[in-house]
C-alpha cells in the first residue's frame, strides 16, 4: 500500500471535501501550527488563537470520523516551525510514498508548496479545494486585456451563469443588477440590533502556551471568551442567526457605523468562510432561500450576495492576477509610517478611536469601517499602503492575504492606480457625519477646514485634490469635489494646504 501524505493549512477547514467523504488508511492528513505562519506579519491574537483553536478542532473532528491525523503544536519540540520541515520529517518517517496538498489562496504558501513538491524524490499533486465559484484566472479571462476592471460586469456574469437572484436567462429579479443605492442608510437607533452570537470558547490555556512559544501578537486575545465559531457546526449556527435576525436590515444599514452597535446587521461569518467552514455556495443559497420566502427584501439578499458572489471572487481574481508584484505597488508614492495609536486607538478623533480601537479589542471592524474611517485616513495622510496592508492582514480576524490585499492595497489605498477601483474612497467628516453618531463628541469640529480644533479629514481631503490633480482631474467620478475645489478662494487653499501639512508632520498627536 502506498502511504499518502495530506496537508492541510489552517484555513483549509472544510470537512464536506471530497478527501473526507471515507475514511481511508492509505491517507495520513496533517495539520500544523508553526511560526512561520504566526510570524510573516505581526497578528492580532484573536486570529492566533482562533486558527489554532479551529485546526484542533477539525483534526478533532477527523479522527473521530476515522481519519489518521498527524498535529504538530506549536510548542512541540519536534517542530521546527516550517511547513518544509516538518513534511520531510513525516514523509521520512511514516515512509510516504506520495504527497498531496490543496492549493493555498495565498501566493507566498502557493509558490512555497509547489517549489516543495517539484523537489520531493516522491509523486505529488496539488488538489483544488472546491471553495470558490470561480477559478483563479476566470477573472483575468473574463476582463482579457483591459487595463481597468470593475466588478460591475464580472458579477451579473455570475448571476447569469449560476442562476441567482433571475427572474429568466438574462432579466434578474426585480428588474435591476444591483440595489446599492438603496444600502446606505444611517441607523438611527431602530430597529434593535440582534443581541452578538458569541460562541464563547475558553481558551486561556491554549493562549498561554502560544505566548510561552515565543509568539508576539497584538490587540486583546479574549482567551477566556473567544466569540469566533470554531468548528461548521457553530459557523452554520451563526449564519441562521444571521438569516433571521439580522439580514432582513442588512440592506438598509450595511453602510451604516454607530458607537453603540459596532457590528449592527452585519453577518460575522467571514472568519468562517475564509476558513471553509462554510461554503460561499452554500450562503448565497441560503440568503437567496430567505428572499424567496418573504423573510428579506430583494435589495437585503441582493447587496448580500453581491459581496459574496461579486466582490470577493472579484477581488480574488484581481490577486492572483497581480501577484507576485501587487504588494508593492504604490501609486501615490506615500510612505509616512503609521501613527502609534493604529496599536493603541489612543486618538483624539472620535471615528478613528472606534473603530481601530474596535478592531483592537474584537480583531472585527465592518467594511465601511475599514474603507471609509481607516483606509480613508490612511489615504488622505499618505501612509505607507505596504505598512498599512500589514496592519490590515494582521489585525483583521478575517484578513487572508487573497481577499485583504486587493481591498487594501486596490480600494481602500488606491494604490494599483485605478486598477480594482475606479476612484479613490476618501470623503471629508462630512460623510462620517452623515453616516454615523462618530463625530457627536467628538474634540474636533466636523464643520471647519482649518484652525486647531478643525476635523483633520476636511484638510486632508481637500489638500489630497488639490497635491494629486495632474492625475486625479480628468476622472469623471470625481468632477464635483474638483468643481468645488476650483471654486475655492486661493487663500482658503493655502490655509487648508499649510493646514494639511502641519497634520501630516504630527499624526501621532491627533
Amino acid at each position: 500500500m502506498t502511504r499518502t501524505l495530506r496537508l492541510l493549512l489552517g484555513d483549509q477547514l472544510d470537512p464536506q471535501h471530497a478527501w473526507f467523504a471515507r475514511p481511508d488508511p492509505a491517507f495520513r492528513y496533517v495539520l500544523m501550527e508553526v511560526r512561520q505562519e504566526t510570524d510573516y506579519v505581526l497578528h492580532h491574537g484573536q486570529k492566533i488563537l482562533a486558527i489554532f483553536a479551529a485546526m484542533r478542532a477539525f483534526a478533532a473532528r477527523l479522527r473521530t470520523t476515522g481519519h489518521t491525523v498527524d498535529y504538530l503544536a506549536i510548542d512541540d519540540p519536534a517542530n521546527p516551525q516550517s511547513l518544509p520541515a516538518n513534511l520531510d520529517a513525516l514523509i521520512a518517517r511514516h515512509r510516504i510514498g506520495r504527497f498531496e496538498y490543496l492549493k493555498p489562496d495565498e501566493w507566498r504558501l502557493d509558490r512555497q508548496l509547489a517549489d516543495y513538491a517539484a523537489g520531493l524524490a516522491i509523486p505529488a499533486q496539488a488538489v483544488d479545494s472546491g471553495h470558490f465559484f470561480t477559478g483563479r484566472d476566470e477573472a483575468a479571462r473574463f476582463f482579457g486585456t483591459r487595463r481597468r476592471w470593475t466588478m460591475e460586469p464580472f458579477y451579473r456574469h455570475l448571476r447569469r451563469r449560476h442562476g441567482i437572484l433571475m427572474a429568466g436567462p438574462a432579466q434578474p429579479q426585480g428588474g435591476r443588477w444591483n440595489f446599492d443605492a438603496e444600502n446606505r442608510k444611517a441607523w438611527p437607533g431602530t430597529p434593535p440590533v440582534p443581541a452578538d452570537w458569541r460562541a464563547g470558547h475558553d481558551h486561556t490555556e491554549l493562549w498561554r502556551r502560544i505566548e510561552a512559544a515565543g509568539v508576539a501578537s497584538f490587540g486583546n486575545p479574549d482567551a477566556a471568551d473567544l466569540r469566533w465559531p470554531l468548528d461548521r457546526d457553530e459557523a452554520l449556527a451563526h449564519l441562521e442567526a444571521f438569516l433571521e435576525q439580522a439580514l432582513p436590515h442588512f440592506g438598509d444599514y450595511q453602510d451604516a457605523m454607530h458607537s453603540r452597535a459596532p457590528r449592527l446587521f452585519h453577518a460575522l461569518i467571514s472568519f468562517a468562510l475564509n476558513t471553509k467552514m462554510l461554503s460561499p455556495h452554500e450562503v448565497v443559497a441560503r440568503v437567496e432561500a430567505a428572499w424567496q420566502s418573504g423573510q428579506v427584501p430583494l435589495a437585503a439578499a441582493e447587496g448580500f450576495i453581491r459581496q459574496i458572489l461579486g466582490w470577493r471572487e472579484y477581488v480574488r481574481g484581481v490577486y492572483w492576477a497581480a501577484m507576485p508584484g501587487y504588494a508593492a505597488e504604490n501609486y501615490f508614492a506615500h510612505t509616512q509610517p503609521l501613527p502609534s495609536w493604529f496599536w493603541t486607538g489612543h486618538t483624539q478623533m472620535r471615528c478613528l478611536a472606534h473603530a481601530i480601537g474596535q478592531s483592537l479589542e474584537t480583531a472585527y471592524a465592518h467594511h465601511i469601517q475599514r474603507l471609509m474611517v481607516i483606509g480613508n485616513f490612511a489615504l488622505l495622510a499618505g501612509l505607507n499602503p505596504a505598512a498599512v496592508h500589514r496592519w490590515y492582514l494582521g489585525v483583521y480576524i478575517d484578513a487572508f492575504e487573497w481577499v485583504e490585499l486587493p481591498n487594501t492595497l486596490g480600494m481602500s489605498q488606491f494604490a494599483d492606480g485605478g486598477w480594482l477601483a475606479t476612484k479613490p474612497y476618501i470623503a471629508s467628516a462630512a460623510y462620517i457625519h452623515r453616516m454615523s453618531d462618530y463625530c457627536s463628541g467628538c474634540r474636533y469640529d466636523r464643520k471647519a477646514r482649518t484652525g486647531p480644533d478643525a476635523c483633520p479629514f476636511n484638510a486632508l481631503y481637500w489638500d489630497f485634490f488639490a497635491r494629486h490633480a495632474g492625475t486625479l482631474a480628468g476622472n469623471h467620478r470625481l468632477a464635483m469635489p474638483y468643481a468645488q475645489l476650483a471654486r475655492m478662494d486661493p487663500a482658503e487653499k493655502a490655509a487648508i494646504a499649510e493646514k494639511a501639512e502641519a497634520l501630516r508632520a504630527n499624526l501621532d498627536s491627533l
